[in-house]
């Protein structure tokens, strides 16, 4: 293990992640809001640090194997997270426990959108807009962010890309080098950001809600620079402008890509997973809006419509933005919409969940051990559109949905223990595994009830989620270590 190469990397993620403290402090001095200290503090901090981390061990230059890939990513999320916590802890208005600023950090770069701060129209301009920024940027990614602009790493890349990219099957790239795959899908993800932006302007919303709101959107966060949420705008525009990107950035990334780049619009329509995606969206849709028009829950059926569009999206898609107390919807609709989450975006994606491409997969398996129970000397392979899946792909996709079962199980039972009822703790567990943030019980809103320890537990659950399991879980194992 090239530890010194590994500190030498992550000094210069670091050293990185510092300029990201500008903006907020730029926005405080826009609104003059008297908050530009702390994020001007945390700038030095993590550059120094950064530097610390770096200088004594910069001519050690390693290729990195994939071992060492795995842990870099792990490190960094955690390490980058911990330093993001920095402003909170400093920070007047709100004032934050150390738990909790670490909560609303790891929340916020994980795109979870889970929140223990009451009063978010209050705050400072320059603390809504970096909680807004933490998402966008853990939305692609900021490793391939660095990998992308910073050449001066000395690898290759590869290694870290594969680490981190969400997704089943890792060993492909859009283009010869990572670098570049790494630039055309933030090239991609930025000219989203800036339709949604404008969209959103367009929509009537004033450019500071815009832009903030398009961070969270297109990562797929769902923080929010109001306590209502999108519901703070009453517009129907809004919520569609919304669910439009939503469903855009849970598409995979590579499809917009090919798209882009003019090699091949028609992939998006031969793509068999966008196609279950659809497909689960539409269902998901439509059964909102029959419960929510049986039940008279909406004085107009467009209401309803409204309703059951940007709230089966949001939550399906790992986003948590609200409009309504989706909680208190009539009948089995508010289980059902935290079990969607379950699922979540597509692969490549920056939603969470298991992935729609694993779902299917699971489905599809399942379908063939039914066959096989009906014509068991038959042979069936499992087939993703025209191309059958190597079993090795099938095994690698339930080895992954039994470890997160049992990771799951591990942190609702931990947090149970700690003094939350079972729906609010199972609820809560699927909120920050699945990166989604609003729960139902006493995490519906925020979770500034839960207990510290419970806060932990959540914390380690939105790095899982983030990480998709085995790349945490992996640093468990003893062979992982060896050599």
């Amino acid at each position: 293990m090239h530890y010194r190469a590994i500190i030498r990397i992550l000094g210069l993620l670091v050293a990185l992640f510092s300029v990201t403290m500008i903006p907020p402090a730029i926005v405080s001095l826009i609104y003059q809001d008297g908050s530009g200290l702390p994020f001007f503090l945390a700038f030095i901090l993590c550059i120094l640090t950064g530097c610390a981390f770096w200088y004594p061990n910069r001519m050690h230059r390693k290729d990195l194997r994939a071992k060492e890939g795995f842990l870099i990513v792990v490190l960094f999320w955690s390490v980058l997270a911990s330093f993001g916590a920095i402003p909170f802890i400093l920070l007047e208005q709100p004032s934050m426990s150390v738990t909790d600023a670490f909560f609303e950090s790891f929340s916020g770069l994980t795109t979870t959108g889970a929140t223990v701060i009451e009063g978010i129209d209050f705050l400072p301009h320059s603390v809504q807009f970096y909680r807004q920024q933490l998402q966008w940027l853990g939305g692609m990614g900021i490793i391939v962010l660095a990998v992308a602009i910073l050449p001066i790493l000395g690898v290759g890349g590869m290694q870290l890309y594969r680490a981190e990219t969400p997704g089943p099957v890792k060993d492909s790239k859009m283009t010869p080098r990572i670098a570049d795959t790494a630039k055309h899908l933030w090239y991609i993800y930025l000219s989203l950001t800036t339709a949604c932006t404008v969209a959103y302007w367009l929509a009537g919303m004033n450019w500071f809600d815009a832009i903030c709101h398009s961070f969270s959107t297109i990562a797929i966060g769902g923080f929010s620079t109001h306590d209502a949420s999108l519901g703070y705008f009453n517009s129907p525009m809004v919520n569609a402008i919304c669910a439009v990107f939503l469903l855009i950035a849970a598409l995979n990334f590579s499809l917009h890509y090919a798209a882009a780049s003019g090699r091949n619009i028609k992939g998006y329509w031969q793509d068999p997973e966008l196609k279950a995606f659809l497909f689960i969206q539409a269902a998901l849709i439509l059964v909102c809006f029959m419960v929510l028009v049986m039940h008279n829950q909406f004085s107009t059926a467009e209401e309803a419509l409204d309703q059951a569009v940007i709230q089966a999206v949001s939550i399906s898609t790992t986003a948590g933005f609200a409009t309504t107390d989706f909680a208190n919807w009539p009948s089995f609709l508010p289980i059902l919409l935290i079990f969607s989450s379950f699922i979540g975006g597509c692969a490549g994606s920056t939603g969470g969940g298991l992935k729609v491409i694993r779902v299917y997969l699971l489905f599809l398996q399942g379908k063939r051990e039914i066959d096989r129970l009906i014509h068991p000397k038959a042979v069936y392979s499992v087939k993703l559109g025209e191309r059958a899946m190597p079993d090795r792909v099938v095994e690698a996709v339930w080895g992954f949905f039994s470890a997160y079962a049992i990771v799951f199980v591990v942190i609702m039972i931990g947090l149970i223990a700690t003094g939350l009822d079972n729906i609010t703790a199972f609820t809560a567990t699927a909120a920050t595994l699945n990166n989604l943030g609003p729960g139902l019980g006493s995490v519906a809103g925020t979770f500034a009830d839960v207990s510290d320890g419970g806060k932990w537990l959540l914390v380690v659950a939105m790095l899982f989620g983030r990480l998709e399991i085995f790349s945490l879980l992996v640093l468990f194992s003893p062979t992982f270590w060896r050599g």
